[in-house]
């Protein structure tokens, strides 16, 4: 038996509670037993002990019989502890020297055996008598209250609640997930029973949110954390980026130009919006919203990332001028990469999981030779000068891209090139069927329009030109682009013999001269495009037969896929797993044969291709007079040979920062194929554009080390929903067209798609990534409102009372398949209804089928989801009414007959009767059933083409087909969608049914049973627009109780922590679900923030050290107030 420190005295009330308890429990034997229990000298019954004379009762014992402790045996706890202490306290006995033990509740409204209802009482009794023994006294504290408040949701009742609390002169935070206020609410039409307009109602409140002082407007934002406890809650909000600033007028502009149309999400996806976007006219705040959805995969592969999709829809509306503006703003070289590129955009396209990728790269070659075509000169980029030079060593892609970004952002660029022409390996190492040269002039021409000076037959060299003579020349800073130009060797024996040639050689005399010594039997060894490029130029310049030798296979080989197709069908033969070992020569002297070594593959080595390993013994020998090696290309650095200031990699190449573009002396910079060895023209290019940005920041007297692991956007897209929609439609993708002319010649092979050809190509896009980032909107934009750069911002607010409004969400009809809804045409949802007949609706306010014809029939069926074991168990209140104004809209609109299918009806507010029977009187048809099942299997004539609703109607007691050309689905209201997360962010409960859970559904309907929060609306359980309009004033009054007494008195039955038994193992901070648990890293001890302990035990109970206590609640009491109850 556990031990009492001292004698008590104590007082034991038992309540009748009327009947509720007296009716189950034989109260006058419970007081007779309490009557013999240690310490207890007193014990009274009272029919109602909670009432004022049962209060005065207590306190009179309490203060003429000295008692030190009391029991109350009565109701929950949660109804009347409070009062009883409170009672305690008014009599001068400390208030937690009282316990109170719940005999109805917990007995007898759980049990109907009236003996055994009373000996469970009396145990209760006994076992709160122990415990009453062993309490402390506790003092409470007083903490400040932040005199703000917090309004979770904009829909009416949070509006409600928002005006009500602004109105009282305190200031409040209203936060709203979409870009504009007003919920569901601002859908609607009309509103049940007066049929007033929705707007005409809700537009003036919103309004007045807008415009009041009081209220500090957070749209577009979500709450990310909750922290602090009654009267100073610590609130983060985050704020998401609508790339429009408060600077919107509204005027609709950027909309007019904006490509992209997308399902507007506030007409249920009935009709489109644009990616740039305003949900409805009075919206408030009235600023339009961006609609970016992440980075698409053709814009996060590009090596430029160029805004792909921009231009893409810019084409498939015919805007091709544009178009060509977005491609331009990152990628000088629109013609050349159009024909070239090796295009992992279209690798990544996310169409290409549905049907196949968009042709990308034969979009951006349209739209440029489109220019041509058109004799559209464009006018350069005009940036102010900076007064800053630049010299770029190198006319290469990397060079010239380098020093286009740079001349656009202000400096004086001049360009040096080795050769007589600048180009670089554009220029010499790719062939004319691939590249024309007018081609390449033109776009290089276009760049140096930009004010690029450029200087030709000027190498880097030890007598001429050097890094420190540019330097001292006064320009600021040098970038090194002087690309690849010598081949590398094999290291083979034969590798000299006449008739082995190197590729950049072979393909150089080529393209420059016109004619270049070609054998009759050509092998190209290598697998990249040089070698696809050298093999297709020996078809051209007189060879009988070629071959490409790769090591690898087909799969591995880093070109073009459509070049090596290419290649293929002008009778190039490939040969995989080979590779040379030896060039045998003839007897002239001359090359006769190469000889190969088999091959097989192994594990995968450093470029994620699996490894060529020999196979021994395995040989073959190819008969040839001529050898081409493209097997790699190297830098040539020789002006580097005596400067210290520069080091070189293990593959001889150029050694500079990968983020910064910074080599080893100062102001010099390198990119392109010198630093990172031979790459394709498009990652030349990046990697120019990365040393023109480092050039720029670090001029400007920025910090380089700001670049490193810089991503090109926050995230990426995962865009798989809109891919797998099942109304997206196979499109085939359209066909390169090919030159007739071309043969095997230097004429290029492929064709420039035809405008019908490149519209309808582009219209195959998804646009997945909302908006196509194309910005043309910001030209559209007089007011400058638009912001591409912005994101998300966190907004930390203190507040002493929140309120939650998160409304609710209409049940998903498409669980209940037997209804048809996603399946059928003109099955419609109640939302969906609601804007159809809205006048700012998809349709203008007409009923309409999908036929775009008025309906001659039209069934509403109630209780969609509710009622429903299966998924919602309660009635949703709402569904009865709004199916009837449903039902009277139709009427008003159209001819249809219209049947009303009900499970019973249900109309308890203010006038809803009377709008019962009006409705009943225009002719509407009431089916007492729940319809089976919507199908369009025709039984007669009269259902042909028409939806048959099969309902058993139990008035009549038959089944019943109806046909009809409309169906209307009455979903219930079920939790909003992020009620769930939410409830985790803030520590609140849900009921069984996914609402919010209050503390008490009579007494206390808008508390949360966290003190200092409230609930307003549908968040808290379905009801219709006065009920929650209601509740929003009743949790505002609540909010202003709390933040107008200025305090708030804390609970001190709190956990805390013996420094000594803590063994410093934190296991009660991740345990601890109010955050309210830290680590003193100095004792190696937790400490226990009591502002924020709620006192749930959790962390007493998982302490493996016992160090973890928690004030009333010690095993001592616990384990007394169980022996009371087994005594």
């Amino acid at each position: 038996m556990i031990q009492r420190n001292q004698v008590q005295r104590i007082g034991v009330y038992i309540c009748h509670c009327g009947t509720n308890i007296s009716h189950t429990v034989d109260v006058e034997a419970v007081a007779e037993y309490a009557r013999t229990l240690p310490d207890v000298v007193i014990v009274r019954e009272y029919k109602y002990m909670c009432s004022q004379p049962g209060q005065e009762l207590i306190k009179k014992d309490i203060e003429q019989d000295r008692l030190t402790r009391v029991v109350v045996s009565s109701c929950s706890p949660l109804m009347h502890e409070e009062t009883f202490r409170n009672v305690c306290e008014d009599a001068g006995l400390n208030r937690f020297l009282f316990q109170m033990s719940n005999i109805r509740e917990q007995c007898s409204w759980v049990h109907s055996d009236r003996k055994s209802a009373t000996e469970k009482a009396k145990r209760l009794i006994a076992g709160a008598v122990q415990r009453v023994c062993h309490h402390a006294p506790l003092e409470q504290r007083e903490a400040p209250v932040f005199p703000d408040a917090l309004v979770i949701g904009a829909g009416i009742a949070g509006i409600e609640a928002a005006l009500k609390i602004a109105e009282a002169g305190r200031k409040v935070t209203l936060v709203e997930k979409a870009p504009s206020i007003g919920g569901h609410m601002a859908k609607f039409d009309k509103t049940f029973p007066t049929l007033d307009c929705a707007a005409c109602i809700l537009t003036p409140k919103m309004v007045e949110v807008g415009r009041h002082p009081n209220i500090e407007l957070l749209t577009y934002a979500e709450v990310d954390e909750v922290s602090g406890y009654v009267g100073n809650f610590h609130v983060k909000v985050r704020r998401h980026a609508r790339y429009v600033t408060k600077d919107c007028t509204g005027c609709g502009e950027c909309a007019e130009v904006c490509p992209c149309d997308h399902p507007s999400e506030f007409d249920m996806g009935m009709s489109q919006r644009k990616a740039v976007y305003r949900d409805f006219p009075q919206a408030v705040p009235n600023w339009f919203t961006i609609d970016k959805r992440g980075v698409p995969m053709c814009e996060e592969t590009c090596p430029i990332h160029t805004r792909t999709q921009g231009y893409v829809n810019l084409i498939a509306e015919g805007r091709f001028e544009d178009a060509l503006k977005v491609i331009r703003d990152v990628n000088p070289f629109p013609a050349s990469l159009g024909r070239i590129c090796h295009h992992p955009c279209e690798n990544a396209c996310q169409r290409g999981a549905h049907d196949e990728p968009i042709a990308v790269c034969a979009l951006k070659r349209f739209v440029a030779d489109w220019e041509v075509t058109h004799d559209h000169r464009p006018k350069p980029f005009k940036t102010p000068s900076n007064g800053k030079k630049v010299a770029v060593v190198g006319s290469g892609p990397a060079g010239l891209t380098a020093a286009y970004d740079l001349a656009r952002k202000g400096y004086a660029v001049t360009v040096f090139e080795k050769y007589a022409e600048p180009g670089g390996l554009m220029r010499w190492g790719i062939p004319y069927f691939r590249l024309p040269r007018a081609v390449l002039d033109r776009e290089i021409g276009w760049i140096l329009d930009h004010g690029i000076a450029l200087e030709c037959n000027c190498p880097l060299d030890e007598e001429g030109m050097t890094i420190d003579t540019l330097l001292t020349n006064g320009f600021h800073a040098i970038i090194l682009a002087v690309g690849t130009t010598k081949g590398r060797a094999l290291g083979i024996k034969g590798e000299i013999l006449p008739g082995v040639v190197n590729c950049l050689d072979y393909l150089a005399h080529a393209n420059l001269r016109g004619s270049v010594e070609t054998g009759a039997r050509v092998a190209v060894v290598g697998g990249g495009n040089a070698a696809v490029d050298s093999a297709r130029t020996a078809l051209r310049y007189g060879a009988k037969q070629v071959m490409i030798l790769y090591r690898r296979t087909r799969l591995e080989m880093p070109a073009i896929g459509a070049e090596i197709e290419a290649a293929a069908k002008e009778g190039v033969h490939l040969h995989f797993l080979v590779n040379p070992v030896e060039m045998v020569a003839g007897p002239d002297g001359h090359l006769e044969k190469v000889l190969c070594q088999k091959m097989e593959l192994g594990e995968p080595d450093e470029s994620g291709r699996r490894r060529p390993v020999p196979i021994d013994g395995a040989f073959a020998e190819y008969a040839v007079d001529q050898v081409v090696l493209a097997i790699s290309q190297l830098p040539d650095l020789d002006f580097l040979v005596k400067d210290e200031d520069f080091d070189l990699t293990k593959w001889s190449t150029l050694s500079a920062d990968p983020d910064t573009a910074q080599t080893g002396k100062k102001n010099v910079f390198a990119c392109g194929d010198a630093v990172t060895g031979p790459s394709t023209v498009v990652e030349a290019m990046a990697s120019g554009r990365r040393a023109a940005t480092a050039v720029d920041l670090h001029l400007l007297g920025g910090d380089l080390e700001t670049l490193r692991g810089k991503s090109h956007r926050p995230h990426k897209l995962d865009c798989m929903d809109q891919v797998h929609r099942p109304e997206l439609p196979q499109a085939p993708r359209v066909s390169i067209p090919l030159n007739p002319e071309a043969g095997v010649t230097l004429k290029e092979v492929e064709m420039t798609l035809t405008e019908e050809q490149a519209r309808q190509e582009a219209e195959r896009c998804l646009v997945c990534g909302g908006c196509s980032d194309c910005r043309i909107c910001s030209d559209a934009c007089d007011a400058n409102a638009i912001d591409h750069t912005m994101a998300d911002t966190v907004h930390e607010i203190d507040v002493g009372a929140i309120i939650v409004a998160t409304g609710f969400q209409l049940f998903d009809s498409a669980l209940l398949t037997r209804y048809g809804y996603g399946r059928l045409d003109n099955v419609l949802h109640a939302l969906e209804f609601e804007r159809m007949s809205h006048a700012n609706g998809p349709t203008g306010g007409k009923i309409l089928t999908c036929s775009q014809q008025p309906p001659t029939s039209v069934a509403i069926l109630h209780c969609v989801g509710s009622r429903d074991e299966n998924y919602q168990e309660y009635c949703s209140r709402v569904c009865c009414m709004y199916s009837l104004k449903f039902a009277h809209l139709v009427k008003e609109k159209t001819e249809a007959e219209v049947y009303n299918l009900y499970i019973d009806m249900r109309a308890s507010g203010k006038g809803y009767e009377e709008f019962y029977k009006r409705v009943m009187g225009e002719g509407v048809h009431f089916v007492r059933g729940k319809c089976a099942e919507v199908t369009t299997v025709a039984e007669s004539p009269a259902e042909e083409d028409k939806l048959v609703v099969v309902v058993e109607d139990t008035l009549l007691g038959l089944t019943r087909r109806l046909p009809v050309d409309m169906v209307v689905l009455s979903g219930g209201l079920g939790p909003a969608a992020d009620t769930s997360q939410l409830s985790r962010t803030m520590g609140l409960g849900c009921s069984d049914d996914g609402f919010f859970l209050e503390k008490h559904p009579k007494l206390a309907p808008v508390d949360a049973m966290s003190d200092g929060i409230f609930f307003a609306g549908a968040c808290q359980g379905p009801k219709d627009i006065p009920d929650s309009v209601a509740q929003g004033g009743a949790a505002a009054a609540g909010a202003l109780s709390l933040i107008d007494k200025g305090k708030v008195v804390l609970e001190p039955i709190t956990a805390e922590i013996n420094e000594d038994r803590c063994s410093g193992c934190q296991l009660c901070i991740s345990n601890c679900p109010y955050a309210a648990i830290a680590y003193d890293s100095e004792k190696k001890t937790s400490i226990v923030t009591e502002e924020l302990c709620k006192g749930c035990g959790t962390c007493v109970a998982g302490c493996p050290s016992g160090a973890a206590r928690q004030k009333n609640f010690n095993d001592q009491q616990i384990l007394s107030e169980i022996e009371g109850i087994l005594s």
